[in-house]
């Protein structure tokens, strides 16, 4: 898997598919020091795990797999190794060695909000949309998850793929007030502003988001083809400039040049 394709999955993976105790390499090892003492062999897990999804986010697959199964060696009931392995081979498009891992990982600890967002991530991802909105919901409703954002964004952008639109804006509303710098929910409410013919506010979406970060292609993309339905020509030519030469080769700059706005 080349670097973009990692970054694009890792795009997808932000609306909350990351693995348990995600963090910088410094970080990880200063939350493992300051807890609590516990069996020697789960805490050997737990390093590993934390180690190996490090190297997951970072595209590395191969050393992630073997941090997960050096993981399971020391502890082999750790479901955060088991939701790791799930990730990885989710990652490197192997769905049924992912949805072995992401089963196993539940069957140990059916609660735990960040399998079960992972979990309903990867149905989404693999034409399962109906069937992930009830693990996203356990994961948002789960007291105890500290990011019920990215739950209730994933079940946004699932319900967009059910078409219905209705329930979408309810989850990525919710989302949005959870965390009001989500610029996922935010796109993806522009989007539906945008399909809907609601086009000042899909444009105000979209100001809310470059306020906050540089926009990327899909950004730039739905900016474009707002501002040419709103006939402001001057800035439709504006995002059309900046998409060819920040991106180049992108998909959005393909359909600009092949001229296929919708």
């Amino acid at each position: 898997m080349n670097k973009t394709s990692v970054a694009l999955w890792m795009v997808l993976l932000l609306g909350g598919c990351t693995a348990t105790g995600s963090g910088s390499g410094q970080g990880a090892q200063q939350a493992v020091s300051a807890q609590p003492a516990e069996g020697e062999q789960q805490q050997r897990a737990k390093v590993h795990t934390e180690l190996g999804s490090l190297y997951m986010l970072d595209g590395r697959f191969a050393i992630a797999l073997e941090e997960a199964r050096i993981a399971l060696s020391a502890d082999s009931n750790y479901a955060p190794a088991y939701n790791l392995l799930a990730l990885t081979h989710m990652g490197l498009n192997e769905a049924r060695l992912a949805e072995d891992n992401f089963q196993r990982a539940l069957s140990l600890a059916p609660g735990d909000p960040e399998i079960n967002n992972n979990y309903g991530w990867f149905l989404c991802q693999n034409g399962r949309e109906q069937n992930s909105i009830a693990y996203l919901m356990k994961a948002a409703k789960n007291p105890l998850y500290t990011t019920p954002t990215r739950p209730f964004t994933n079940a946004g952008i699932c319900s967009i793929r059910l078409k219905d639109d209705k329930a979408a804006e309810d989850y990525l509303a919710t989302a949005l007030r959870l965390s009001p710098t989500n610029t996922q929910a935010l796109f993806w409410l522009a989007d539906i502003a945008y399909r809907q013919g609601r086009l000042s506010e899909a444009r105000q979406w979209i100001t809310d988001i470059e306020k906050m970060v540089e926009p990327t292609p899909e950004v730039m993309w739905l900016a474009l083809r707002i501002e040419r339905k709103l006939g402001n020509r001057e800035a439709e030519a504006r995002y059309a400039s900046q998409l060819r030469r920040r991106f180049p080769g992108s998909p959005e700059q393909r359909l600009l040049t092949q001229g296929k706005y919708e």
